[in-house]
């Protein structure tokens, strides 16, 4: 599956109503490597993370005649943030289906769009399945959080703007990786652009589906997940997920970091940028810093795809 076209397209949907991130150039980091690092600041996006352009992608893309059947999406906040905004732009309406555990943060932000609330499960799989069975029966436009052309293209779009920022080849661009929407657009467009960047998938040691299932070769569901910092990319994937067979064939190696890495990189990137980044994000700059050696003197760019933490759980990392 070649959704390069799509990303280019989407690129074109999109951009009138997202932020073009910055590239941010990390002194501190490229201090410790003797190269050049960069954070692609999506933390900054519309809603606090990247999850603004695959939903909007998603719906925008969607006929007007078919809009009117409403919308029903599941997530644990960040994906659920993009679509609530998306619904908001396109003068639709939608449902989200939420974990009974997701971040009070998350929840009390998706107060403030017109979209209807509803919680089912505790873990994100069992939320995302019970709602889409759901959607089918009821007739509503299914949303996946990754498991969708459209929301992957959407995602992808980060990846067109990282190269048209860079002002040099990139040696590595680093992400994490969940459900794989993100890092599968990421890889897509780095593929076909920058064939010569490798792309490396972060992963938390408490929830690496993905990377179990690569190892694999076929998608692994993990029953019992452990609690994990990186809550944004927690969860499994769909059995059927598309993400699976394009992170595995486009992402170069995997990297998997422990809950006391995440929270070392969140207060590393505070004291250090003065910017607040979710878990997701700093699984990835964990990851930069794990494998270090590696990077040396290289152009590395890390995805710092969110900002959306509670507080109280900044401040008891900060502490």
């Amino acid at each position: 599956m070649n959704l390069y076209p799509d990303i280019l397209f989407a690129n074109k949907r999109i951009r009138p109503h997202i932020l073009q991130t910055a590239l941010f150039p990390s002194n501190y980091l490229s201090d410790l490597s003797g190269g050049k690092v960069f954070l692609k600041l999506e933390s900054e996006q519309y809603t606090g993370s990247f999850k603004a352009r695959g939903a909007l992608n998603k719906i925008l893309s969607t006929p007007k005649s078919e809009q009117a059947k409403g919308f029903m999406t599941a997530s644990t906040g960040n994906h659920a943030q993009g679509f609530a905004r998306a619904l908001q732009i396109a003068g639709a309406e939608g449902t989200i289906y939420l974990p009974e555990g997701a971040s009070p943060a998350k929840v009390k932000a998706l107060r403030s769009y017109p979209a209807e609330l509803k919680f089912h499960g505790t873990d994100p799989l069992t939320t995302e399945l019970f709602a889409k069975k759901t959607a089918e029966e009821t007739g509503k436009i299914w949303v996946s959080p990754y498991n969708d052309p459209a929301i992957i293209a959407g995602q992808g779009t980060m990846g067109l703007e990282i190269v048209e920022q860079a002002t040099a080849p990139i040696d590595y661009v680093l992400g994490c990786v969940g459900g794989g929407g993100m890092m599968a657009g990421v890889s897509t467009y780095f593929k076909t652009a920058s064939p010569d960047t490798e792309v490396i998938g972060c992963l938390p040691e408490n929830s690496p589906e993905m990377y179990l299932s690569v190892q694999k070769g076929e998608v692994v569901v993990i029953e019992d997940g452990l609690d994990t910092l990186s809550d944004g990319s927690a969860g499994g994937l769909e059995v059927d997920s598309i993400t699976y067979g394009i992170c595995r064939d486009l992402i170069d190696s995997y990297c998997l970091v422990s809950e006391t890495e995440i929270a070392s990189c969140i207060k590393l990137i505070a004291e250090q940028h003065h910017k607040i980044i979710e878990g997701a994000a700093a699984v990835a700059v964990a990851s930069f810093l794990k494998q270090i050696e590696q990077y040396r003197g290289k152009t590395v760019v890390i995805i710092i795809c969110g900002a959306n933490i509670s507080m109280k759980k900044f401040v008891e990392i900060m502490r």
